[in-house]
């Protein structure tokens, strides 16, 4: 059945080093609600695009399995975006397939298309099923501060922090360091004894904010809203780090 399941892919990446433990294969899905200021992609948000291509779960991991050799004993496929969660059948038969074909699965969201109303809770439960690994990111943990950043309000992400908390599925944190937009001292002070609270962090990352999209808004005719904006010293960095105490967090021990 999984071969009559299809997603909208906006692009790969082979040699993933960043999203998730070990060398990872990393399918970029179409489609997001989220209006980031930082966005480097904007070209996944919109839910249908000519560039898009619309793939079976079958195809999706042949083409992934061409790099298995690579990936060592903690590599494997994590879905990204765009938002994943917005096409959640999709993620659903590909995790399970891939569980059964013996691969890591991380999924990379940042939990907006969170809800507990039906079907979405249900059809999430399924997929923690097959989920080794979350990438979540917190944008901001002030309200209206998230929602200048974002265009959205950030409570049923924190909701979700604590739903993955309680069943005790791995989490890594994540949060975008922006200057004058997600990086004040109570804000971080403030996220850190939320995240503190958590039982199943194994990894927070703090993601100083880079200019490598902006190019992306120009050739979309689309004003980059953080133009001028340079990125966070690295004052500011070791700051983030220290505040949120990064360190603390061993990262791999219990994901594998």
């Amino acid at each position: 059945m999984s071969e009559e399941i299809t997603g909208l892919v906006h692009s790969t990446e082979s040699f993933g080093s960043v999203d998730g433990p070990g060398v990872r294969f990393i399918f970029f899905m179409q489609g997001c609600r989220m209006r980031c200021q930082f966005c480097h992609n904007p070209d996944t948000w919109a839910l249908t695009s000519e560039t898009a291509t619309e793939r079976t779960v079958d195809d999706c991991l042949e083409e992934a399995m061409k790099y298995k050799e690579y990936w060592g004993e903690r590599g494997g496929i994590t879905v990204s975006g765009g938002e994943p969660l917005l096409q959640i059948d999709f993620l659903i038969a590909l995790f399970k397939k891939a569980q059964s074909l013996g691969i890591h699965t991380t999924l990379d969201s940042c939990g907006k298309p969170f809800t507990r109303e039906e079907p979405f809770f249900s059809k999430f439960n399924e997929l923690l099923q097959y989920t080794d690994l979350i990438l979540l990111d917190i944008k901001e943990i002030n309200p209206a501060r998230h929602k200048t950043l974002t265009a959205w309000g950030n409570e049923n992400i924190l909701e979700l922090a604590q739903f993955l908390s309680d069943i005790g599925q791995p989490v890594w944190i994540r949060h975008v360091l922006v200057p004058t937009r997600s990086d004040f001292d109570e804000d971080l002070i403030a996220l850190d004894k939320f995240v503190k609270q958590l039982k199943n962090v194994q990894k927070f990352e703090v993601l100083p904010y880079h200019t490598m999209g902006e190019y992306k808004w120009k050739e979309m005719n689309m004003k980059y809203p953080l133009e001028n904006l340079e990125p966070p010293t690295k004052a500011r960095v070791e700051n983030a780090n220290k505040l949120l105490h990064t360190a603390d967090y061993t990262g791999y021990a219990k994901e594998i």
